[in-house]
């Protein structure tokens, strides 16, 4: 029976990953430490390790994995902006991912950032607990008819159009690979930085790689429409935080709904309410009232983690008895 060291595992995780183990001739041992150059130590005696997206696989902790004889990564997720895949492919390791576990999770929390911050759902939830029915300051819009630019058109963004087709509107999109599909559904591809001057609400759902790392900067925001909408459910380094955060107190943003955080490792996924968060970036992220900020949730439905464990599970199976993987699950470097 092979083993199989799982990292940054919640509970949750061991719920749904117990509902696929019985059939699985997989031996699961599950640590709630991140893999880092301090905790790589834990992977010593196993066969393979499974890692989730605030995980670290590094040069040096790919060397120090190989030296245990592990050869084998599983991915829960399918972004993997934090392994090093050269590295990876030079030391003889397969990476192998969640290529797609559930976009309308994505695409749907996505969407209710925007309807939260349009109609400012957040601000009338906290008055009415304090007893406040006053109408003064939840002035809203609508999504009708307004342009949206959906940087990035793959499974996840195709996701979102469809729903925001539904409100009626206008679909411009920015992708170096155009979408048959986003063409059929009556969207427009056009240059990024149009589609930054034309778009009312701004969704990222692109990967994070060299030329999409801070995608949305200082010059980017300066090119928008006053009062923009921003929304980021993907990664959270496409956003230059700072940049955001200077265009936020200038008003030139209107609205900021993120998921993701440039600097959310030690961060999202634990519970620090009794703790004094350091991050000072963050903090000030948090201080404005147009800003909603969720702790990366948006692929946090029963679907999409039964669907990441059935996936994962298999990729190991697979990999792991020494077959063939279907190449899109397996990593490469370019």
């Amino acid at each position: 029976m092979n083993k199989v060291a799982v990292f940054s595992s919640k509970k949750y995780d061991r719920i749904i990953a117990d509902s696929h183990i019985e059939s699985s001739p997989l031996a699961f041992t599950f640590f709630e430490s991140a893999l880092s150059e301090e905790t790589v130590h834990l992977a010593q005696g196993f066969d393979a390790i499974c890692i989730f997206v605030n995980d670290e696989a590094n040069r040096t902790i790919l060397e120090k994995l190989k030296s245990f004889n592990i050869t084998v990564i599983a991915l829960r997720c399918a972004g993997y902006n934090n392994v090093d895949i050269k590295a990876a492919d030079e030391l003889g390791f397969t990476i192998c991912r969640v290529p797609e576990y559930s976009p309308e999770a994505v695409a749907e929390h996505t969407v209710g950032l925007m309807l939260t911050l349009s109609r400012k759902f957040h601000k009338a939830y906290n008055r009415i607990r304090e007893g406040n029915f006053a109408l003064d300051g939840l002035m809203g819009f609508n999504l009708y008819q307004k342009t949206v630019g959906l940087i990035g058109t793959g499974n996840i963004g195709i996701a979102t159009l469809k729903i925001l087709k539904g409100f009626g509107c206008h679909i411009i999109c920015s992708d170096p690979v155009q979408n048959p599909e986003a063409i059929a559904l009556g969207a427009k591809y056009i240059d990024l930085n149009e589609l930054f001057q034309q778009s009312d609400i701004i969704s990222l759902h692109c990967p994070l790689l060299p030329p999409t790392y801070h995608i949305i900067d200082e010059s980017a925001v300066n090119n928008m429409k006053k009062g923009v909408m921003i929304i980021n459910t993907s990664r959270g380094a496409l956003i230059d935080t700072k940049a955001v955060t200077q265009g936020l107190k200038s008003g030139q943003i209107g609205y900021l709904g993120l998921d993701v955080y440039e600097l959310e490792s030690g961060l999202f996924f634990e519970d620090l309410s009794e703790e004094i968060i350091q991050d000072d970036v963050f903090q000030r992220l948090t201080a404005f009232n147009n800003v909603m900020i969720t702790g990366h949730q948006g692929f946090f439905t029963s679907e999409a983690l039964n669907t990441i464990a059935r996936t994962t599970i298999n990729n190991l199976q697979t990999l792991l008895s020494n077959q063939v993987l279907d190449d899109e699950f397996i990593i490469r470097s370019q």
